[in-house]
């Protein structure tokens, strides 16, 4: 599942954008710029909701943050300020979209998933695919045309994260913090296991999608051998 970072000081509202958006995304939630910095720096985020006021620091200074370490997750921020002059400033920071407080949650549904569009060319509300593979976001599954491919749930979070980011590298460290979480105590060998496993499941499938070992850098998605 696509993951969303809400760093919003309102835990009210916080509550009810993790509420809305549970059947697509699953969230983590930051009550202050301080923490919501701290979370966003992990890069594991697919899409976040950034309040503009803030304890400890604003939107506009937690997203210049994240700029300046590179980190291009886009972010709708959300503010109670309509000025234009305002809206500016979030898009010169970096931000992609903007909503207004109050709002209503079908305007927040349609701002997240067509920056989700932007980003994941594969997104649809329910599933995603690459090439002939399609997962099945609610259900948790996966198909080859119309052959399953039987999967346990890490393996189809680990698929799920490599079809979300084709022809890209992904770290070991990337992984492990993607799937098991960045503060998890379990050993990052652990990757090296379930990635060994995945792949012989998608042996009989070479033709369609590919996870290749790249040695001391990571592991990418590609093409079938017949592409």
């Amino acid at each position: 599942m696509l993951r969303l970072l809400v760093i919003e000081d309102d835990q009210r509202l916080s509550d009810n954008v993790v509420e809305v958006t549970k059947e697509f995304l699953q969230s983590t939630q930051a009550f202050d710029g301080a923490e919501g910095l701290y979370y966003g720096e992990q890069n594991i985020y697919d899409v976040i909701v950034l309040d503009l006021m803030m304890p400890e620091m604003n939107g506009y200074q937690v997203l210049q943050q994240l700029r300046k370490r590179h980190i291009e997750t886009p972010v709708l921020m959300l503010t109670a300020k309509d000025g234009i002059d305002d809206k500016i400033k979030g898009f010169q920071v970096g931000a992609d979209d903007y909503l207004v407080k109050p709002f209503h949650r079908e305007e927040l549904l349609m701002r997240l998933k067509a920056l989700l569009k932007r980003t994941h060319s594969g997104f649809q509300e329910n599933q995603i695919s690459h090439q002939n593979l399609v997962l099945n976001i609610q259900q948790k599954t996966a198909k080859v045309g119309k052959e399953n491919v039987p999967l346990n749930g890490k393996e189809y979070d680990l698929l799920e994260y490599f079809i979300q980011n084709p022809e890209m590298i992904i770290t070991k460290e990337q992984i492990f913090d993607r799937i098991w979480g960045f503060d998890s105590e379990t050993s990052i060998t652990v990757v090296e296991v379930y990635m060994s496993n995945l792949r012989k499941k998608l042996k009989n499938y070479h033709d369609q999608i590919r996870i290749k070992t790249l040695r001391n850098v990571g592991y990418m998605l590609t093409k079938g051998e017949k592409n």
